[in-house]
């Protein structure tokens, strides 16, 4: 899902000469990386429930109304089937994509603030705009203008985040990012089971409500000072270094100065990270941190559930309250699976945190294909101790997806790039996830009608193929300093032959 965070943006050569206190500033940088976190989270989670409101579907699709509230056997599984309907969530995550490569350009030129401010504003009109649609067309306007506050806060803010935290706390905050997302998610689908109550205007309270996070993140993103390493890139030292001061709470930042000046130094030497990443001794990451890991995260099918748990739910014969508070309940499994991260993904390894819950997701996806198979898809709503069943399945799925692909799908590329590529293979990193997101977004309704329950066995076995991927291509980095992850490239049984290709071509470039 969505969500992120970066890993550390400096060398850390004297890491061991930092000093810190938490301080205000600090606290508040947190303030302003939760908003972002939750005004993410909470339009991840309202849109699902306003599509499976009746009074939204009457206004705007009162064809995919009339199906939903068919018995004919053949709708079953295909009553929100609708390519526009779909489009409404999906055209969110397009924009963010889009929206994420002029992000990054002025989140390096203008800072960190700028691009908060830019998606705050953003956010804010596509908010009003959904509020007050009186057609599809301006439904999918106010839509492609929160993506692209989504494409700008979720390329700005865990930067933000990540670079006001002091480096021995830094893994923790970038989670904060993933935990806020979720209460989001959670606050939006209690807002929905209490505004599906409200007729026939409920869902324009529910889209509108989006307006207040992005207000109060506007407001911090103009308070809240610039990271130091954003104004050292930009070459204002004597300021950058006072900001690093009054965070830190201390005048001795000689070491950590220094560094932030040293990693600005070597990543402006680079003058083609993009085309670095390419490179034979980068190859490993790419692959695993670019490309597997933010596709593997959108195909575990969560936020299919996430997106849609409320059609889902419907679809599955639970009235429209019990499927909103049906998804209520997937979002608290969703808040304390992150927690569980927090505070034991460093104590158990990232490489068990995947393999353990990507055992339990493929048991939860089987068994709910199961279920259906002999209990849906004949005419008549499920029976209630099998609705039961499927709810639990479906708590359980999310419990273990919290606590692995969601957040590690944002931390474990953070951690596996060599600093003078980081920042290129972030946008990179976002781009992969935003496509998927999208995509399935997309498609996942359209492959519930034709797939019928085979859907949730497609999942189950693309988890069995990315558990297989993690446990023979994914080394370890627990614990391993950031400037050393490297060597587990150079030391895996498969990795080491291409990486020592890679050193090998660059010593010959060098003769």
């Amino acid at each position: 899902m969505a969500g992120g965070g970066f890993a550390d943006p400096g060398a850390l050569k004297r890491a061991h000469l930092y000093e810190y206190k938490i301080t205000g500033y600090f606290i508040f940088s947190c303030i302003v990386g939760a908003l972002g976190g939750s005004l993410f989270g909470y339009d991840l989670g309202v849109s699902g429930g306003v599509t499976s409101m009746d009074d939204f579907l009457i206004e705007f699709f009162p064809q995919v109304y009339e199906r939903k509230h068919a018995h004919m056997e053949e709708t079953d599984y295909c009553k929100y089937d609708d390519q526009m309907l779909t489009l409404f969530t999906s055209s969110l995550y397009f924009a963010a994509l889009v929206s994420t490569f002029g992000a990054s350009s002025l989140t390096k030129n203008k800072g960190r603030k700028a691009s908060i401010i830019v998606g705050s504003v953003s956010f804010f009109i596509g908010a009003v705009l959904n509020a007050a649609a009186s057609n599809i067309a301006m439904l999918i306007t106010g839509r492609i203008l929160l993506g692209i506050g989504i494409g700008f806060g979720n390329q700005a803010v865990p930067l933000y985040l990540s670079e006001m935290a002091p480096a021995k706390v830094r893994g923790a905050v970038n989670q904060l990012f993933q935990l806020t997302t979720c209460l989001g998610i959670l606050v939006a689908n209690l807002v929905n089971y209490a505004t599906e109550k409200i007729h026939p205007w409920g869902w324009r309270l529910s889209l509108g409500l989006a307006t207040i996070p992005a207000t109060v993140m506007f407001i911090g993103g103009l308070l809240c000072p610039e990271t130091p390493n954003s104004l050292v890139e930009q070459g204002k030292m004597d300021e950058g270094r006072k900001v690093l001061e009054r965070v830190r709470g201390t005048t001795n930042v000689d070491a950590e100065f220094d560094d932030l000046v040293d990693a600005s130094r070597e990543a402006q030497a680079i003058k083609n990270p993009f085309q670095n990443l390419l490179l034979k001794k980068n190859r490993p990451q790419f692959i695993i941190g670019a490309l597997a890991i933010p596709a593997f995260q959108q195909l575990t099918g969560n936020n299919s559930i996430l997106f849609y748990a409320p059609v889902i739910f419907q679809t599955l014969g639970f009235g429209s309250g019990a499927s909103l508070y049906a998804s209520v309940i997937t979002s608290v499994a969703l808040v304390l699976a992150t927690l569980i991260s927090m505070f034991y993904v460093d104590k158990f390894g990232r490489r068990a945190f995947f393999l353990e819950a990507g055992a339990e997701m493929f048991f939860c996806m089987v068994a709910t294909a199961v279920v259906l198979a002999l209990e849906f898809g004949k005419g008549k709503e499920l029976s209630f101790g099998v609705s039961i069943f499927l709810v639990i399945v479906i708590f359980m799925f999310v419990l273990a997806y919290g606590r692995s692909w969601g957040p590690l799908g944002w931390l474990v590329p953070s951690e596996l790039f060599p600093l003078e590529i980081r920042s290129a293979a972030q946008s990179v990193v976002v781009c992969v996830n935003m496509i998927f997101t999208a995509f399935v977004a997309q498609f996942f309704l359209l492959s519930l009608c034709h797939l019928k329950y085979g859907i949730f066995l497609l999942f189950g076995g693309l988890i069995v193929f990315m558990s297989c991927f993690v446990f023979f291509f994914l080394p370890e980095t627990k614990q391993v300093p950031i400037e050393e992850i490297y060597l587990l490239f150079e030391n895996h049984w498969f990795w080491k032959k291409i990486v020592v290709d890679g050193n090998q071509d660059k010593s010959q470039e060098h003769a």
